[in-house]
């Protein structure tokens, strides 16, 4: 009965690992279809969104499962509320990927950004995929060193986003309200991508510390 038990657990995280590998791709294709303007491709991350989603509600049936029927305590409890956390963090990150690929495909067949910012949003989707896949990496591995690189990284995205805001202010913008606007919100959907990654690794540090290490996305 504990090896099953412990078989549970074990398929609990190895599901959320899943679902940071899949919103990685998502970002990656979504960024891609952003900067190509590529309708197939982002038309490919809005339909396989709903995927992503049932996943999340997998992962928490298990989770709710294992709250009522094994009755978890100290670390064992700790990976189940992680997971029902953690589940719905990678999920957004899934969302905020479709926000990319949606805005990609309502300016289609014009690019939505333009070109003199692209490397910004290049390397934003960069640092977003490095994220996720990370995170995955620290479910797996409750590696607490790489979770601790997620800090990091998230720090190089909140410096692109708030490099995004000089772009905007500065009198030389000279792509109007609509571009302004969209441009602000593409970079708030990456900002906020990487902040969820990072709240899935926090979440792993209290699985195997028992601390919080800090105030999480929301």
């Amino acid at each position: 009965m504990r090896d099953a038990y412990q078989d549970q657990l074990d398929d609990l995280a190895s599901g959320l690992a899943g679902m940071c590998d899949d919103v990685a791709l998502a970002m990656e294709r979504a960024t891609r279809s952003l900067l190509e303007a590529d309708l197939q491709l982002a038309e490919q991350v809005i339909s396989e969104d709903i995927k992503i989603d049932d996943v999340r509600a997998a992962a928490e049936h298990r989770a709710f499962g294992l709250l009522a029927l094994q009755a978890p305590v100290a670390t064992d409890l700790r990976i189940v509320v992680a997971a029902i956390h953690g589940a719905g963090d990678i999920e957004r990150m899934g969302d905020l990927a479709l926000h990319v690929a949606q805005a990609a495909r309502r300016r289609h067949p014009q690019t939505v950004v333009p070109d003199e910012i692209k490397p910004y949003f290049e390397e934003m989707g960069q640092v977003g995929v490095k994220l996720a896949e990370k995170a995955g990496r620290v479910i797996r591995t409750r590696d607490l060193e790489t979770a601790a690189e997620l800090e990091a990284d998230d720090d190089a995205m909140d410096d692109l986003h708030e490099h995004m805001f000089t772009v905007l202010m500065d009198r030389n913008w000279t792509h109007g309200v609509s571009a302004a606007v969209d441009v602000a919100l593409l970079a708030r959907f990456y900002e906020r991508y990487a902040d969820h990654a990072v709240a899935v690794a926090r979440r792993i540090v209290y699985v195997v510390t028992g601390q919080m290490p800090g105030p999480l996305a929301v």
